[in-house]
Parts: C-alpha cells; structure tokens; sequence
C-alpha cells in the first residue's frame, strides 16, 4: 500500500464526520481527495457558506466529474460559495468542466482576486462554519484538516484579512465592444 493510499482513506473519513479531530494530511492526492470529501460533505450537509482559496486552483480536482456532481447537489438558494486567488487564468484551463457549472450558478458564486499577492502567501484551503482544511505546504501537499474550533476561528481571520485586500475577479462574461 502507498503511504498516500492509507492517508486518502482518513480524510475522506474526517470529512464525513465534521467532529473528528484535526488530521493530517501529506501529498497532492491526499489533499485532492479531502476537497473531493469536503464538496460531498458540503452537499449532504447542506453546509451554507464555503470559502476556496488558492493562488490558481491548479492542482485542486474542481474539473472532476464528481465534483460538479457535488457542486451541484450543493447549489441552491440560501448558499453562498466564495473564492479567493491571486488570478483564475488556471481554473479557465484546466477545469473546463467547472466553468460552466460557474457561470450557471453564479448568483451562489463570487469569485474575488488578490493580484497583487504573492501565490505563495495566499492560503490554501476550505473554509465552512463546520469543518476547515489548510494546506499550509502547497508544494508538498502538506496540511491539516477537521473541525476544531480554534484553527476554523484563525483560518477565517487569516482569510478575511486576504478578503478585504482583494477585488472582484472572474467574471462570468466578458463584455466587449
């Protein structure tokens, strides 16, 4: 079994049960299957607010089927879905599949921009009022993730700082002369 294997098992466990302990995670595919977990939580709890932040989403599985299908089952009026970057180029490219759902639901979706940031300074993470996960190692994958009160509490503060810097970004249409 490959050490990422094991790990991938934990936090989809963690996910599902927003009262788990915080847990670590390491690897790229460790943290792809903790925002898959965490977007299906989303759906079957019904979480309200959820904030994504990344410098591009590069590496982050928004394009994948079964997260649309999570998105998805999420959507509906009362929810808000919030994202942070330092720019979007990415998420056009490379999750195709996530831009459309996007434009469809963004009345649920406000995209916002931190241009001026560096990429490495700007968290990694998922946000709700229950659960939170925070690559603090992008390059490596490493982070945490689960529900204790106290890192929800600072990762939502550390956000909003970045929040206030930041402007609307990602428009769902370009308008052109």
């Amino acid at each position: 079994m490959k050490p990422d294997d094991d790990t991938n098992g934990q936090a989809q466990a963690r996910v599902e049960d927003a009262s788990a302990p915080m847990e670590r995670f390491e690897g790229r595919e460790a943290f792809r299957e903790a925002v898959r977990g965490a977007l299906r939580a989303a759906a079957q709890e019904g979480w309200r607010e959820i904030i994504l932040s990344d410098a591009d989403f590069a590496d982050w599985p928004l394009g994948e089927p079964a997260v649309i299908e999570s998105l998805e089952a999420w959507a509906s009026p009362g929810r808000c879905l919030l994202m942070l970057a330092v720019r979007y180029d990415e998420v056009e490219r490379a999750h195709p599949r996530f831009v459309p759902w996007r434009r469809a639901w963004s009345h649920l979706v406000e995209c916002r921009a931190c241009g001026d940031a560096d990429p490495q300074e700007l968290p990694s993470a998922v946000w709700s009022p229950r659960w939170m996960l925070h690559r603090m190692d992008p390059l490596y994958s490493r982070g945490v993730a689960g529900a204790d009160v106290l890192r929800q509490a600072a990762l939502r503060e550390l956000l909003e700082n970045w929040l206030a810097e930041s402007q609307p970004a990602f428009p769902v249409t370009t308008l052109g002369l």
